[in-house]
């Protein structure tokens, strides 16, 4: 197992967090692309884990200016991840590519003279866990719900980072249901949410005003303090796992119709 740069011929694997065998993530649509060019020249590393010549494990980290939190002269890790399915190329997890995917990234970000790098994990045993991050010597710095904000400094002047919080959300839209879907790019799971947003938003015509904010943009992402999220009527639609297609009709659906009675 190597530890290579993304190179072009795992494009189509890295765009998909390499689950190219699943039809699901196919309604995720592009943007992951387009987020990968609008951020490949704005300091955007990423590095895949391939072992004969399948990849298997992927890391992606940004610059500390460029992504969600506060902080300077630190890289912040998007994503981790190792593929744990059955399905596709099989589950590789628990083999310690995990580990050696971070330890590459820590020391690519050493060598580019950073002060440390952050991390994100989640308090409850899945996906990103924090606790995984403290067992390779990350410490906590802040929490944002869920949402657990780690780091490791490399050199003693190096400041903690902040989460970037909250700071509006989107207001009613009169006489229509409002469904604001915030989208980043970088996450196929989030993209795949805003995809059967706007798709469920549709069916429902004129009776709902539909709006994408492209969180990738740091003005925009700033102005708001969200970077992926969906809100209808300005409520916060819980967004993880995935809510089907069918949940999140069913929830603008309702909309829909006590906006009719009310209209009425």
């Amino acid at each position: 197992m190597n530890i290579i740069d993304l190179t072009e011929n795992y494009y189509k694997h890295y765009f998909c967090c390499l689950e190219d065998w699943s039809e699901e993530i196919k309604e995720a649509g592009n943007h992951k692309e387009l987020w990968f060019n609008e951020m490949k020249d704005k300091g955007l590393r990423v590095k895949i884990a391939v072992e004969d010549e399948t990849a298997c494990g992927m890391i992606q980290y940004v610059p500390a200016e460029m992504s969600v939190i506060e902080g300077k002269d630190l890289y912040f890790i998007n994503c981790i991840w190792v593929h744990g399915y059955k399905e596709g190329i099989g589950n590789y997890q628990k083999k310690g590519i995990g580990k050696a995917l971070l330890a590459a990234a820590e020391d690519d970000i050493k060598a580019m003279n950073q002060k440390g790098v952050a991390a994100w994990g989640v308090s409850m045993p899945f996906w990103m866990k924090a606790s995984w991050f403290k067992k390779q010597g990350y410490q906590k710095v802040d929490k944002n719900g869920m949402a657990v904000l780690l780091w490791k400094p490399f050199q003693a002047d190096a400041v903690p980072p902040k989460w970037i919080k909250e700071k509006k959300r989107p207001e009613k839209t009169t006489g229509k249901v409002t469904v604001r879907s915030f989208i980043n790019g970088w996450c196929p799971a989030q993209n795949l949410i805003h995809e059967r947003a706007k798709r469920a938003a549709k069916e429902f015509g004129d009776s709902v005003d539909f709006q994408e904010i492209w969180t990738a943009d740091r003005d925009v992402f700033c102005e708001w303090g969200i970077s992926d999220a969906l809100f209808i009527d300005g409520k916060s639609v819980r967004t993880g796992p995935p809510p089907s297609f069918e949940k999140i009709r069913n929830k603008i659906g309702k909309r829909v119709k006590k906006v009719a009675r009310t209209r009425n």
